[in-house]
């Protein structure tokens, strides 16, 4: 018998083809403009940054102090400060790229100088820094130059900021090409603690006009003092918080120089001043050396002692358009005023006009908003 052995038989061996090692993926290439050593860069210039074969894992922008500039990189490799660079300052810039395969990483470093300007936007703001004022305190910011174009005042306003301790709804107006002012839409609260920031420095305005630098003021908000002054009672009644305070006889306007009817504020104090007549125009008409001074408009209304017309106070208007008052009287209400108190007058024929000083609550607030650049600008 023949037997068949049958058994497994396998294929000839084989050994898989050596594979290639890769190459490692480029390093990234990371470029900064400005270029280093750039000089007179404009301060609203972006920063570039651009990338290839990688990400930017790190950025930083700071002056030459080492303080750091806040910012955004957008997605198109543009980094944009949150508040213009300063004029005649050097920055570096240093950036931090990663490669595709996370592991290799290169840094680059870019200094440069913003440019200096040939004509500055200087700046004045008021309440002061650190002043106590009262619930119908406008803030002031004053321009050097004029700034008429309504792109211009949008970048102005958009540059201001005001951070309240009690936050309200308020808003910037534009009182003239060199004044834009801020006020709530209702009085501020009492006890209220207001800090404005003014970053300018570096703003462009038109062409060839730079803000010169930044300005902060902060202030607080006294008690609510409100005094309204009628023309037939002949009257001053001041309020505290709500509260009546004092009831004072007063002379007002007589016919043909009437006091003027609306809501002011007290503008300024001045223990002593000089009333002269010639300085509205009505040369010999009077002249006055008064005491306790409180005004009430630009155009010379104020709240002050007038000894000489005591007898009609309380009775009779004698004045040439100011509130008079007795010594005593005069004395206690320029001691009681705050600088942006409520003064309101009713019942004379002549209209307070918008703009006699700070007269923010001569508009309704829709007026007051009309003023804004913000509101009609097309990229606010």
């Amino acid at each position: 018998m023949l037997l068949t052995l049958a058994g497994c038989t396998s294929a000839p061996a084989t050994h898989p083809a050596p594979q290639r090692e890769q190459a490692p993926p480029p390093p990234p290439a990371l470029t900064i403009t400005p270029v280093h050593g750039a000089k007179k860069v404009p301060p609203d210039t972006g920063i570039g940054i651009r990338v290839t074969d990688g990400k930017v894992t790190g950025l930083t922008v700071a002056d030459a102090k080492g303080r750091q500039v806040s910012g955004t990189l957008g997605a198109d490799g543009t980094w944009r400060p949150r508040w213009p660079l300063r004029p005649s300052t050097q920055y570096t810039v240093r950036a931090q790229a990663t490669g595709a395969d996370g592991r290799q990483t290169v840094t680059k470093r870019a200094a440069f100088t913003t440019l200096k300007p040939r004509h500055v936007l200087e700046t004045g703001m008021s309440p002061l820094d650190g002043e106590r004022v009262g619930v119908g305190m406008p803030i002031q910011l004053l321009l050097s130059k004029p700034v008429r174009e309504q792109e211009d005042r949008a970048a102005v306003e958009r540059s201001l900021a005001v951070h309240m301790s009690r936050p309200v709804e308020g808003a910037w107006s534009w009182v003239s090409d060199r004044e834009v002012q801020f006020r709530p839409r209702t009085y501020w609260p009492s006890g209220e603690r207001v800090t404005v920031v003014a970053h300018l420095a570096g703003l462009r305005i038109g062409q060839d006009l730079w803000g010169a630098k930044d300005r902060t003021v902060t202030f607080t908000v006294g008690p609510e003092h409100i005094t309204t002054i009628r023309n037939k009672a002949h009257r001053a009644i001041v309020r505290k918080n709500g509260e009546v305070v004092k009831t004072i006889p007063v002379s007002l306007g007589k016919p043909g120089y009437e006091s003027y009817s609306g809501t002011m504020i007290a503008q300024e104090k001045a223990e002593n001043f000089l009333m002269d007549s010639a300085t509205v125009g009505i040369p010999g008409e009077y002249f006055h050396h008064t005491k306790w001074n409180v005004r009430m408009t630009y155009s010379g209304m104020f709240f002050h002692a007038a000894p000489w017309s005591v007898g009609d106070q309380g009775h009779r208007n004698v004045s040439h358009g100011c509130v008079n008052a007795g010594m005593d009287h005069a004395r206690w209400f320029y001691n009681f005023t705050q600088r942006g108190d409520i003064i309101k007058v009713v019942g004379t024929s002549r209209r307070l006009q918008f703009g006699n000083g700070p007269t923010p609550w001569a508009k309704s607030w829709e007026e007051w908003l009309a003023g804004s650049a913000l509101r009609t600008s097309t990229d606010a």
